[in-house]
């Protein structure tokens, strides 16, 4: 796609890339052997059984991408968030811009803080954080799975921008891919295939 560029401006990443796909879908195509477990601990977190929502878990991976200004994962989990969340992309640019001013509950709140804090470093997240999710409702499962969310995606959003990546920052060039209502594993067999 045109106007493509990486965290610096550049308009090629790092190293060669076997294809011109934006962000990790072009370091999944170089390396695809790296990409199915990757997109299969993606698929469990974010598409597998939980109590919480998907639209949740997506905006939890948009929190922590946007924290690490990682331009591709952003727009890309901000488009998927935004699909699944009834309030839609102006309840993610509400997160983002003020956590505390989101009209989100309180429950979602607490788990957003506790991916901040990985987000800033696994040992920043304290007991007190823990305590509030759970005195908001939260699982031990569902604080489970936002550490590694978050953990997860300080890992993608790592990779995506170590290897400078490009990407658009036009938020539309997103959205039709996060209508498909296929998980991440089948949409990545799927863009395989294609050659």
């Amino acid at each position: 796609m045109k106007g493509e560029t990486n965290h610096r401006g550049a308009t090629r990443p790092h190293i060669t890339l076997s294809s011109a796909e934006p962000g990790i879908r072009g370091l999944f195509r170089f390396r695809p052997e790296t990409a199915l477990p990757l997109n299969q601990l993606v698929d469990v977190l974010l598409c597998g059984e939980s109590t919480l929502t998907r639209g949740e878990r997506e905006l939890i991976a948009t929190y922590v991408s946007g924290l690490n200004q990682c331009r591709f994962c952003f727009f890309t989990h901000a488009a998927f968030a935004a699909a699944r969340l009834p309030e839609g992309m102006s309840l993610v640019e509400q997160v983002r811009q003020d956590l505390d001013a989101a009209p989100v509950p309180a429950k979602l709140r607490a788990l957003l803080r506790i991916a901040a804090s990985v987000q800033q470093g696994g040992k920043q997240v304290t007991e007190d954080q823990v305590a509030q999710a759970r005195a908001e409702g939260a699982t031990d499962l569902e604080i489970h799975d936002t550490v590694l969310i978050a953990a997860a995606f300080c890992m993608f959003n790592r990779y995506v921008d170590g290897l400078a990546t490009v990407a658009s920052d036009d938020p539309v060039h997103y959205e039709e891919r996060a209508r498909l209502a296929t998980g991440y594993v089948r949409v990545l067999a799927d863009a395989l295939a294609g050659g």
